[in-house]
């Protein structure tokens, strides 16, 4: 089950406090083990002593530096060194208040990361219990997969599964149809949710979010085996959404 290992990106600002809030709570639910990593740049040793020192200033950590050219590359080769299988980081400093802002280092594990990368809306502060897990929902093999490794999280935390699908100008009865297959796909008594809108941040704007939900997204079907690569749909919705967003790797089996 994800979050068995996980890895929160850290940063002196408020994103790198807020990813390492979310990890300990993901790690308390799932009983996972927790590292706190960060990256610096290649060839200069006064930055790799300044990465550790921050990392230094966290009272009983796991702790890992690691050296790379780009901070999202270097977290996904930190994650494989340490056997992670989930990244948390935090939104780019100056995005708007509880929405997901995504800098480079966000950007390139959405595009390239092996390993499930969740992110944290600006502002974000941990309920510190999971009240429902959402995956959003449209008819394609990766998703699929998603929703089946959803409800097995659903199961072992014991928590509702919902299956959400957007509507912008979409056959609504194929959507519904689509929906009720996915849910006896699941093996749980899923909720369903079609939120309709005129662009994806209208509906995802008119579509009722719990405090303490988590939402989780696949990869596109452009994406490479194994790896993260999130469409643009899906990017859309990760901005909109309030809550923290997970993106699962094409071929996630963990």
């Amino acid at each position: 089950m994800i979050g068995e290992h996980v890895l929160a990106g850290y940063t002196a600002g408020s994103g790198g406090r807020e990813a390492l809030a979310l990890a300990h709570v993901i790690v308390t639910l799932t009983g996972g083990r927790l590292t706190v990593g960060t990256v610096h740049p290649p060839g200069r040793p006064a930055a790799a002593g300044e990465a550790q020192a921050l990392l230094d200033r966290l009272p009983d950590a796991e702790t890992a530096v690691q050296e790379s050219r780009g901070a999202g590359r270097g977290l996904s080769v930190l994650a494989g060194r340490v056997g992670a299988d989930l990244i948390v980081v935090g939104s780019a400093e100056g995005g708007a208040r509880g929405r997901i802002s995504i800098g480079s280092t966000a950007d390139n594990l959405l595009h390239s990361a092996t390993q499930a990368v969740m992110l944290t809306p600006a502002g974000y502060t941990p309920l510190g219990a999971l009240t429902r897990i959402t995956v959003a929902y449209v008819r394609r093999p990766q998703v699929d997969e998603a929703v089946t490794r959803a409800a097995e999280a659903a199961r072992v935390l014991d928590v509702p599964l919902r299956l959400l699908t957007l509507s912008i100008g979409d056959d609504e009865d194929r959507l519904r149809d689509d929906l009720a297959l996915a849910v006896r796909a699941s093996g749980l008594d899923a909720e369903t949710a079609l939120a309709e809108g005129d662009d994806v941040a209208d509906a995802a704007g008119r579509t009722e979010w719990d405090e303490g939900e988590i939402l989780i997204c696949a990869s596109s079907e452009d994406a490479t085996a194994h790896r993260v690569f999130l469409g643009e749909t899906a990017l859309k919705l990760l901005r909109a959404a309030p809550c923290p967003v997970a993106v699962l790797p094409r071929g996630y089996s963990v």
